[in-house]
């Protein structure tokens, strides 16, 4: 059986949204789901327990809206066949450039860093590391975001590792012009370099 780490994060209920939207919660079946990575801005007890329900191995960093969870810790790594992953969720940073990305991923010394805080989903892989932004599973507002900005679409994460290759799959709520919500899915791979052996002369 496949081994799926769920990453998620920016949930902020009920303060900024009232729940995962149900059409997530259908796919997210207790069962499915090996490890949750969660990046923070889990904002009440009833979310948490749902969660632990999904996956009985919850991870879990702490994010800037975690004021009450002074215990967690601010970045996390787990290992998966051949991949280190690390996580948080990015009020620590800077920016969300990729220099600054790099630097931390190469201080946790991970293959793939999976950060949070901006609500809007990215992957991209840069100096042979990946990078994965699974975005606000609630597609929770922004403090701080001009008004004209796109809403952010809610989303989520699943990563299948075998070995040194991850295919990252991307869930996104998207509503059509009529109204209707369906879920997108987009498949994305990463392969970790292999260091060369160098022969003996």
């Amino acid at each position: 059986m496949t081994f799926l780490i769920l990453v998620i994060g920016d949930l902020h209920i009920p303060d900024r949204a009232l729940d995962i939207p149900a059409k997530f919660k259908k796919l997210l079946a207790p069962g499915k789901i090996g490890q949750t990575l969660c990046l923070g801005n889990l904002t009440d007890k009833h979310t948490y327990e749902y969660l632990r329900s999904v996956s009985p191995d919850l991870k879990i960093v702490k994010g800037r809206t975690d004021v009450e969870a002074t215990s967690l810790p601010l970045t996390q790594v787990v290992t998966h066949g051949g991949i280190r992953i690390g996580f948080l969720e990015g009020f620590t940073l800077v920016s969300s450039e990729p220099d600054l990305l790099l630097a931390e991923a190469n201080r946790l010394d991970v293959d793939v860093l999976c950060w949070g805080g901006t609500h809007r989903f990215d992957a991209f892989e840069y100096m042979d590391k990946f990078f994965v932004n699974p975005g606000s599973a609630t597609g929770a507002f922004v403090t701080g975001a001009s008004l004209d900005a796109e809403p952010a679409s809610p989303s989520f994460c699943l990563m299948d590792v075998q070995g040194i290759s991850l295919t990252l799959y991307v869930y996104q709520l998207k509503t059509d012009e009529k109204g209707n919500e369906n879920v997108a899915v987009e498949k994305v791979t990463y392969t970790k370099p292999v260091e060369p052996t160098t022969g003996s002369s």
